[in-house]
């Protein structure tokens, strides 16, 4: 069956057609009987790339690390509302990381929703919280045009959640008209009445040019390098970030640490600080004692541009302002090899055999929570890499974000670098991965324990807690065996406990076409 613009067709080929013409040619998949018409659709209209996942979370988080490579937003199909609540905890992720998404979600016909029946549900309501746009299709001939509009709002910048609910006879319904893409807006202006502020705010070491979003790519940092060896002011970025262009040749720049203490003690030097794509540090939570608001009381904080704006203008009009445009940048990362650590693994070893393995032009994809704290400085000397990071904290991202880093980079070696607690949110991903022989090495870090969780339960002020508080943090009894659930899920897979095997396990992993999981034991 032919879908051109002469032959009539459903809903669901008006809409996979006007999807693919608006540039969105990759869907993460768990259909149900409402999306029969949409998987029917793909087969009528070629283009369109459909990966099955095993739940619905790793269909949310593949599309945010789609996005996050690819710089176009992914598809999902999610059936009802029960499969879209199954996906809402990544997609909370992609909305914090300003990724954009396009949801499409089944409903049933619109004649039987009076019915209540099992699966009936209020899916503009679940949708609303992990979403900017939200919108039902009423008829076929609706569906296009509803479908372009969902692709333009997901383009947004920096990138929004789009959600669209498709009620079946819509799907089927002949009727279905393709829509023309709309184009997407250019980013606003940054503030340029806060320039002057700003220029005059960045001077000495007292000062502080905080970075986040698109800021954070090899150009911009290059950029807020010459900025910091003009004035003299220091560099930090956001503690989470969607991208992050790290390695030699690239501006190192740290993070905002996470542990409080420790983000209070770095921020209590800086009177100024001017933002560029980065909110003004706050608390992840709040804690007996101890202030949300991280920054120095008093220091001014001056919002040049927000992450929706025009970052590169922002950098380019400071740099320029600051007479800094033929300045060599400070603080550019030169070849560092780490010393090959021995023995157990710990954070300081495991961090050193980052620095040690990780290749040219690899993407990082960061869920290590506790044991990844200490990374940076040891892999800021690695050969060029993206650096991923979960901005939303809900857990279970890793896995998923490295499926959509894969699918958009082909090219390109994946290391998703995961906790065995998150691991066990989202484990599905491994089969998938698997099915599409994506080029992930996976390394599980597997200290049996909600390590982070541990750390809170001191930060909340909890100091007397017993045998039942520490169970519900431990993950043994039984002790989770990573290796045989690749395996059965057809990933190779291999343990190691000590800092020369996991060098070895990791550069076999990198070496192997196709998924490759080590389970570190701490």
């Amino acid at each position: 069956m032919s879908t051109s613009d002469e032959t009539p067709m459903n809903g669901a080929e008006s809409l996979v057609k006007t999807l693919l013409d608006s540039g969105l040619d990759t869907c993460f998949t768990n259909p149900g009987t409402s999306e029969m018409h949409f998987v029917a659709a793909l087969d009528h209209v070629p283009g369109m790339r459909s990966i099955l996942v095993l739940q619905e979370g790793v269909a949310t988080g593949a599309a945010d690390g789609y996005f996050r490579m690819a710089g176009k937003p992914a598809c999902t199909l999610l059936h009802l509302g029960p499969g879209l609540a199954n996906g809402l905890s990544n997609l909370h992720n992609a909305k914090k990381a300003g990724s954009g998404v396009v949801n499409i979600v089944g409903e049933h016909a619109v004649s039987h929703i009076e019915l209540d029946a099992p699966l009936t549900s209020d899916i503009e309501g679940i949708a609303r919280p992990v979403s900017h746009w939200v919108h039902t299709s009423l008829s076929s001939t609706d569906v296009g045009a509803d479908a372009a509009k969902a692709v333009h709002a997901a383009n947004v910048a920096p990138g929004q959640v789009a959600t669209l609910m498709l009620p079946s006879d819509t799907a089927w319904n002949e009727g279905g008209v393709v829509a023309q893409p709309i184009a997407p807006a250019p980013r606003p202006t940054f503030d340029e009445g806060a320039l002057e502020k700003a220029l005059a705010a960045l001077s000495g070491p007292d000062s502080l040019l905080l970075l986040g979003g698109a800021a954070l790519g090899e150009d911009t940092l290059q950029i807020a390098g010459r900025i910091a060896a003009k004035t003299g002011c220091k560099l930090l970025c956001e503690w989470s970030n969607a991208t992050l262009e790290r390695g030699v040749g690239r501006v190192a720049i740290n993070r905002v640490p996470y542990p409080i203490d420790q983000a209070l003690e770095a921020l209590a030097p800086f009177k100024r600080i001017v933002l560029i794509g980065a909110r003004a540090p706050i608390g992840f939570f709040a804690y007996p004692g101890k202030p949300a608001i991280l920054t120095a009381q008093g220091a001014d904080i001056i919002e040049l541009c927000k992450t929706s704006q025009d970052i590169h203008a922002a950098l380019n009009a400071l740099c320029q302002g600051a007479d800094a445009v033929d300045v060599a940048p400070a603080h550019v990362a030169t070849s560092v090899l780490p010393d090959k650590p021995e023995g157990p693994l710990d954070p300081d070893g495991i961090a050193r055999v980052l620095g040690r393995t990780i290749p040219e032009n690899a993407i990082v994809v960061d869920e290590a929570i506790t044991t990844g704290r200490s990374f940076f400085p040891a892999t800021a000397g690695a050969p060029k890499h993206t650096w991923l990071n979960n901005c939303g904290g809900s857990i279970g991202y890793g896995m998923p974000v490295a499926i959509g880093a894969a699918v958009a980079c082909p090219d390109r070696k994946v290391l998703a670098l995961v906790g065995d607690g998150s691991a066990m949110y989202t484990p599905q991903a491994l089969w998938t991965m698997a099915r599409e022989g994506l080029d992930v090495t996976i390394v599980i870090f597997a200290n049996r324990v909600y390590k982070i969780l541990r750390g809170e339960l001191t930060n909340v002020g909890v100091s007397n807690a017993g045998p039942k508080a520490m169970d519900m943090l431990s993950l043994d009894r039984p002790t989770l065996k990573f290796v045989e659930m690749a395996q059965s899920m057809g990933v190779d897979a291999t343990q190691v406990s000590d800092c020369a095997a996991l060098e070895l396990a990791i550069e076999t992993g990198l070496a192997t076409k196709g998924p490759y999981l080590i389970e570190a034991v701490l």
